[in-house]
């Protein structure tokens, strides 16, 4: 069963770089078909979807947060990586990460909260 866990600081000062790490345990993010994904829902809003890296190494971010995001991984600890900059407080959100097969999330993580705010 694949599992993953979001990490990182739960506030971030506007302006700066928000940071995530996924980890994922019992697969692996190289598997081949699998993309990994991050998404975020804001207070009162529906979720929104972030980008993803696939199995393969290469990334597709959606086109409204392209200019600010990257998504990278480091296979030897089987983690996928999260950096959005400039971020500003409508980026307070609960962000997730999780993974499928494309335009599939049949594994997610717990989620964890990140607030934007000096």
């Amino acid at each position: 069963q694949v599992q993953l866990q979001e990490s990182g600081p739960g506030l971030v000062k506007p302006s700066q770089t928000l940071s995530l790490t996924c980890t994922v345990s019992g697969g692996s993010i190289t598997t081949n078909y699998y993309y990994w994904s991050w998404i975020r829902q804001p207070p009162g809003k529906g979720l929104e979807w972030i980008g993803y890296i696939a199995y393969s190494g290469s990334t597709y971010y959606s086109p409204s947060l392209k200019s600010r995001t990257s998504i990278s991984r480091d296979t030897s600890k089987n983690q996928f990586t999260l950096q959005l900059s400039s971020v500003t407080p409508e980026d307070t959100a609960v962000y997730y990460c999780a993974a499928g097969r494309l335009h599939k999330y049949d594994y997610w993580g717990q989620g964890t909260q990140v607030t934007v705010s000096s």
